[in-house]
Order: C-alpha cells, then sequence, then structure tokens
C-alpha cells in the first residue's frame, strides 16, 4: 500500500504531441526510434509512472497517430486549436485532467531520451513539496519535463499562444525546484536529430514553444 504522502499526490501526466513537425518534414511522432515510434516510447515511459492517468494531446495529426495509443492506457485528447501554439495543447491536456489529480507532469513527446527513471526522480522529488513546482534543469536553464500543482491550474488555463509552461517556472522561481535532467536537452526537431540520439550525444536545445 503507497503512503498518505504518495495518495495526496496524485500526478496526472500530460504528453503533448500536437505539433505539425514542419521543420522535420514528416510526421516525427511516428520516426523509429529503436525499433518504435518515437510517440509509443514517450508515452510507454509516462503510463509507466503514472498508470492510466496519463492524457495525450494530439493535433496537426491526430488521425495518424491515435492509432498507436489504442492499446496504452493513455487517453488521447485532440486540440484542434492545435496552429495557434503550445498553450492550446496545455489547456487541452488540463481540460481532460480528472478533479483528483493533485498535480500535472507536462512532457513532450520529442524528448526521447528522458527515461522513465528521470520521471520518478521528478515526481519523488515534488511529491516531498507537493505545493511547489518541480522541473528538469538541462542546458544552462529549466523546462519541461516539469511538475506544476493545482494551484497553477489557472495560470495554466490562461495561457496563450506560444507562451509555454515555462513562463510559470519563471514566475514562480522562488517555489521551483531543479532536478538535473541532461536527458531533456535531448530532443527529436530535424531529421539529422536521429543520428544524434542514435549516437547518445546532445544536440541543440530548441525553445519550448516549438514542441506543443
Amino acid at each position: 500500500m503507497e503512503n498518505t504522502a504518495t495518495e495526496a499526490s496524485h500526478i496526472h501526466v500530460l504528453v503533448l504531441a500536437a505539433g505539425a513537425s514542419m521543420r522535420f518534414g514528416s510526421t516525427k511522432q511516428l520516426v523509429r526510434v529503436n525499433g518504435r515510434p518515437l510517440m509509443h516510447t514517450v508515452v510507454s515511459r509516462a503510463v509507466e509512472l503514472a498508470g492510466h492517468s496519463v492524457t495525450v494531446v494530439l493535433g496537426a495529426h491526430a488521425g495518424e497517430l491515435a492509432p498507436l495509443l489504442k492499446h496504452t492506457p493513455a487517453c488521447v485528447a485532440v486540440n484542434r486549436d492545435w496552429n495557434e501554439g503550445i498553450a492550446s495543447s496545455i489547456r487541452t491536456g488540463l481540460a481532460n485532467t480528472p478533479s483528483t489529480a493533485d498535480g500535472v507532469l507536462i512532457a513532450l513527446a520529442d524528448q526521447a531520451a528522458v527515461t522513465t527513471e528521470d520521471l520518478r526522480r521528478l515526481a519523488s522529488a515534488w511529491r516531498r513539496d507537493p505545493n511547489g513546482l518541480v522541473a528538469a534543469q538541462y542546458a544552462g536553464g529549466v523546462g519541461v519535463p516539469a511538475i506544476f500543482p493545482r494551484w497553477c491550474f489557472r495560470e495554466l488555463n490562461e495561457l496563450r499562444g506560444d507562451r509555454g509552461a515555462q513562463l510559470l517556472l519563471q514566475r514562480h522561481i522562488d517555489r521551483l525546484v531543479r532536478l538535473p535532467m541532461p536527458s531533456a536537452e535531448l530532443d527529436i526537431d530535424r531529421p539529422e536529430d536521429l543520428l544524434s540520439l542514435e549516437a547518445n550525444t546532445t544536440i541543440k536545445r530548441r525553445p519550448l514553444e516549438d514542441a506543443g
């Protein structure tokens, strides 16, 4: 049986996968990494952390991507305003977050190097102070994956356009715990990034706004 602190700290994971992959040139969420579609790998890690309490936000390529998730416990939410930017995906995810959630973990579908253990470390750090924010620290700054407590939900819902959740990390820096996570710097943005991923090297970090 889980302890009381864990029971009182229910995390719901939002995996943002609504972008059009313009710079990649095709649907990057379908690209195979180690034999599996990129999105399936990332969502599987979220499910390993949170079980059924995972929402995957799709958008530009929802018709192609939804079938990949039919055998997972994750729920699918379609962001029909995906072209607005990452803020619309966050709002869509929050609209599908259960009322029992004490916090949301926001992750990007293209951060292929982030492991289940990375997510567990993030969750453990947050459960030590469920009223605070916890974010991955990499590339000289902080960003997602990050966990936001329920009191942040209103502010997350007020985000518009390409203003991502990083705005809240900056706004509430006095309540932020930084967790070193070099793996979060590695993402899939262009075809050549696949070579970097396969070689397990660090690629240039891009703005969070590109991923939603």
